[in-house]
């Protein structure tokens, strides 16, 4: 199964989070298929927190790629900011 997860990413105490589209079986920052964001839970002031590429979203989730519960939730934090 497809799933699209958090890979973490940073230095000790400072996480950055890639968003991407990998194989279930595969190991959490392991191999993927392909990168669609990015989320960096520590963005300071004019930093941008989150991006997700939504066409590539939408591509995905229509050939049965299934989000993280995570994922799911910062998906709706990035439509609540671009309305």
């Amino acid at each position: 199964m497809v799933v699209i997860r958090l890979s973490r990413g940073g230095a000790k105490a400072r996480p950055f989070f890639n968003i991407v589209v990998a194989d279930k079986r595969n190991r959490r920052d392991g191999r993927f298929i392909e990168r669609i964001g990015f989320y960096n839970p520590i963005a300071a002031g004019g930093e941008e927190s989150i991006r997700i590429a939504q066409d590539r979203l939408s591509y995905w989730r229509g050939v049965g790629a299934q989000a993280s519960p995570t994922v799911e939730r910062l998906i709706k934090q990035a439509a609540a900011k671009v309305v």
